[in-house]
C-alpha cells in the first residue's frame, strides 16, 4: 500500500500498515518536515487527549512520542468529572518531529521516499497507480492520501498571497485535478496560526507564569508496555531523540490583549485577509482568529493569550489565541499592545491558509473511497482541524488500507466505543461545512470514555487486527480481569465502618476518590492505572449502568444493513428531501442513516418497513401517509 503525505495522518497510517504486515511505501513532499507541528507545539486537550490515549490502545504512535518529547504536561477539567479530563502536553516540537521520523525509518516493512504526488490513476479496478513530480511512478493495491493543508494551498498576509501549504513550504496543485477527474467533489476550508516570537525579547515578569502538573498525566499505556519500548535500540550505537516522560518541565506564560490591541485590530480589520473578501474557505469557528475575536465578541474587553515555548533548545514562543491574516505592519503593532510583548521580535508572521478538502460524506465508515475503490483518505483532506484528529483518522486509514490489500475485513470503531469512532460516524454520515474539531459534547456516551479505560474498550480491535504484540495483549488482558476483580471485591465486601460495602462508601463520597483510607491494603498497593478505573467505574456505576443500556435499546439498529442498491426513491411515504440525501450519502446501517442530518424518527419507521419489506421480496406498503410529499 502507499501512503501520500508525511504529516501526523500519513505517519499512523504507514506505521499501522507495516506493522500488520503490509508492504507499505510513505511518500512526502519533504523529508525533513515529516510529523512536523505547523501550528501549535501541543498534543491533547478536551476529548483529543482522550482521542490521543485511544490512539495507543490501537498501536499508534503518538501518545508514545509525545511522552518522551513533552516539555510540560497539564490534566484539564482536573476539577469535574474523571470522564472530561483531558490530559494535555506542550512538546518539543523538533524532537517529536526527527523522533518520529527515526521511528518510520526503523520500521520493518516500510520504506519512506521523498516524491511529491501529482496523479492518481484507476487500473482494473483494484490497483491504483501514483505518479509524482519527477516523473516516477508507483503502484499499489491501496492507497491512502493524507495532503494536509497542500492541496492548491493559498496562503495570506494581508492582500498579499503566496502558494504553499504552510510558511516555506510549497503547494500540491495538479492533484486536486487528478481526483477531480476521478469523480471525488472538492471544497475549499481555511485555517491560520498565529506570530512566533523571540523568547529573549520578552518581559515575563509582566506576564502569569503557568506551570505544569508536578505529577504528569501521560498518554502512553506505560504499565502494559515493557521495560525496553520507550528507548528501544535497533542496532548498537543507535540513539533515540527524547527524554524519559515528565523529567522536562518548562513554563508556559499568560497574558492579555489591551485595549490598544482591539483598537488595532478594528481600524485594520478591512486589510485582513479573511475580511476583505480575499478568502473563500470556511475557517475554524472553535478557533477564531483575533480579528474575529473583536468582531464577533465585541462586549469582551480583552482575550486571553498564551505564550508557549517551541522547545527546549530553541528561544521560540508561540502566541497562542493571536491568529490573524493582518498585514505584517499590523500584527507587529498588535503584538507589541500587549503587556510583556512591548519590544517583542517576531521570527515567523501569522498568516492564513486556504486549501482544498473533499467532503467526507464521499466515504465508507473505513474511510475507503465510495467513488474509487482501494483509494482511502485520512486527515484534512477530510475536513478536520487538528493534529489528533488527523493522527486517528490515519491510524483507521492506514489498517483498513492495509486490511484491504491483505484480503480482510475492515475495521470499524462504533461511536459506543471511543471518540474515534465518533469522529469518523460524524464526518461519513454528517459531513462538515467547516474545520471539524472533536469535543467531548459530540459524544453520547461519553460517560465510558474516560482516558484510562481507551485501552480496555478497543483491546478486541487493538488484538483483531495485529496492531499491539502479544505480549501487551497479554498484560491488557492481566490489567482487565484485575479491574474487574476489585470492582467486583469492592461491591460486595463490607466496609469496616459498618455502612454498606466499599462501593457504597465510595459513591457517597466520589469527590474525594484519591482518598484511598479505609479500602483494603491490597487494594491501595495496585498500580495507579488499575486503582483509578476501579474508582471511577465503583464511584459512577448507574451512570455508567444506564449508558450501557441506552446502547444496547440502540444496537439493533446497528445490525440493520441497508443493501448497497438500496433503492431510497423508491421507498413510499419517504420525504423526498430525506431519500435524496440517503442516496446520495448512501448509510451502510438503519442507525447510520438515522444520524444523517435532516432525517427524522419517523423516516426511519418507514425505512425500517421498507427494508424489511425488501428483505423478505414483498412490496414496500406505506405504513403512513404524514410525511409523504404533497
Amino acid at each position: 500500500m502507499i501512503v501520500c503525505g508525511g504529516g501526523h495522518a500519513g505517519c499512523e497510517a504507514a506505521l499501522a500498515a507495516a506493522r500488520m504486515g503490509a508492504s507499505t511505501l510513505l511518500l512526502s513532499g519533504n523529508l525533513d518536515t515529516l510529523a512536523q507541528m505547523s501550528c501549535n507545539p501541543a498534543i491533547g486537550g478536551q476529548a483529543k487527549g482522550q482521542m490521543v490515549r485511544e490512539i495507543d490502545a490501537l498501536g499508534g504512535e503518538m501518545a508514545l512520542n509525545t511522552d518522551v518529547t513533552g516539555i510540560q504536561f497539564r490534566l484539564l477539567n482536573e476539577s469535574k468529572g474523571a470522564a472530561v479530563q483531558s490530559p494535555r502536553a506542550q512538546c518539543d516540537k523538533k524532537a517529536y518531529q526527527f523522533r518520529m521520523k527515526q521511528t518510520l525509518e526503523l520500521q520493518p516493512g516500510l520504506r519512506i521516499f521523498q516524491a511529491i504526488v501529482t496523479d492518481i490513476v484507476a487500473s482494473n479496478g483494484n490497483l491504483l497507480m501514483v505518479r509524482t513530480g519527477q516523473g516516477d511512478a508507483f503502484v499499489g493495491k491501496t492507497v491512502v492520501l493524507t495532503t494536509g493543508t497542500f492541496l492548491r494551498g493559498l496562503m495570506h498576509i494581508g492582500l498579499n498571497k503566496s502558494e504553499g501549504g504552510r510558511l516555506g513550504d510549497f503547494a500540491v496543485r495538479e492533484l486536486s485535478g487528478a481526483l477531480e477527474r476521478l469523480g471525488i467533489g472538492l471544497k475549499r476550508l481555511k485555517t491560520g496560526t498565529p506570530p512566533r516570537v523571540l523568547g529573549s525579547s520578552l518581559d515575563f515578569s509582566l506576564m502569569e507564569e503557568q506551570k505544569g502538573d508536578k505529577v504528569p498525566t501521560l498518554f502512553a499505556f506505560h504499565d502494559t508496555r515493557g521495560d525496553g519500548d520507550l528507548f528501544h535500540m535497533e542496532r548498537p550505537g543507535l540513539s533515540r531523540p527524547g527524554w524519559p516522560p515528565g523529567s522536562v518541565a518548562l513554563s508556559c506564560w499568560m497574558t492579555y490583549t489591551t485595549g490598544e490591541t482591539a483598537r488595532l485590530v478594528r481600524e485594520n480589520v478591512h486589510r485582513s485577509a479573511m475580511y476583505s473578501g480575499e478568502i473563500r474557505g470556511v475557517g475554524a469557528r472553535y478557533c477564531p482568529s483575533i480579528e474575529d475575536k473583536f468582531v464577533r465578541f465585541a462586549d469582551k474587553p480583552r482575550h486571553l493569550l498564551f505564550l508557549e515555548p517551541e522547545g527546549r533548545a530553541t528561544e521560540e514562543y508561540y502566541i497562542n489565541g493571536l491568529s490573524t491574516s493582518l498585514p505584517m505592519e499590523v500584527q507587529t503593532a498588535l503584538v507589541r499592545s500587549v503587556p510583556g510583548l512591548e519590544k517583542a521580535v517576531i521570527l515567523r508572521p501569522a498568516y492564513a491558509v486556504e486549501y482544498d478538502y473533499a467532503p467526507p460524506t464521499q466515504l465508507l465508515p473505513s474511510l475507503e473511497s465510495k467513488k474509487v475503490p482501494n483509494l482511502f483518505f485520512a486527515g484534512q483532506i477530510n475536513g478536520t482541524s487538528g493534529y489528533e484528529e488527523a493522527a486517528a483518522q490515519g491510524l483507521v486509514a492506514g489498517v483498513n488500507a492495509a486490511n484491504k490489500a491483505l484480503g480482510r475485513e475492515p475495521m470499524i470503531i462504533g461511536r459506543h466505543e471511543g471518540y474515534i469512532g465518533v469522529l469518523i460516524d460524524d464526518l461519513v454520515t454528517k459531513g462538515t461545512n467547516e474545520p471539524y474539531r472533536m469535543f467531548t459534547s459530540r459524544a453520547e456516551h461519553r460517560l465510558l470514555f474516560n482516558h484510562g479505560s481507551a485501552e480496555l474498550r478497543l483491546a478486541r480491535h487493538a488484538e483483531a487486527n495485529g496492531l499491539l504484540p502479544p505480549e501487551r495483549v497479554a498484560r491488557i488482558r492481566r490489567k482487565a480481569a484485575r479491574i474487574g476483580h476489585w470492582v467486583a471485591l469492592l461491591e460486595t465486601e463490607r466496609s469496616g465502618a459498618g455502612q454498606g460495602t466499599f462501593a457504597d462508601a465510595i459513591r457517597r463520597a466520589p469527590a474525594a476518590l484519591s482518598v484511598l483510607t479505609g479500602l483494603p491494603q491490597d487494594f491501595v498497593n495496585e498500580t495507579e492505572a488499575i486503582k483509578s478505573e476501579v474508582l471511577y467505574r465503583v464511584a459512577y456505576k448507574g451512570y455508567l449502568e444506564r449508558e450501557r443500556r441506552q446502547i444496547e435499546r440502540l444496537a439493533h439498529t446497528e445490525k440493520i444493513k441497508i443493501p448497497a442498491g438500496f433503492d431510497f426513491m423508491a421507498v413510499r411515504g419517504l420525504r423526498k428531501e430525506c431519500a435524496l440525501k440517503l442516496s446520495e450519502l448512501r448509510p451502510q446501517t438503519l442507525a447510520q442513516a438515522g444520524r444523517v442530518s435532516g432525517v427524522n424518527p419517523p423516516d426511519i419507521g418507514i425505512l425500517m418497513v421498507a427494508l424489511e419489506a425488501a428483505r423478505r421480496g414483498t412490496a414496500s406498503s406505506s405504513p403512513t401517509t404524514d410525511c409523504a410529499e404533497p
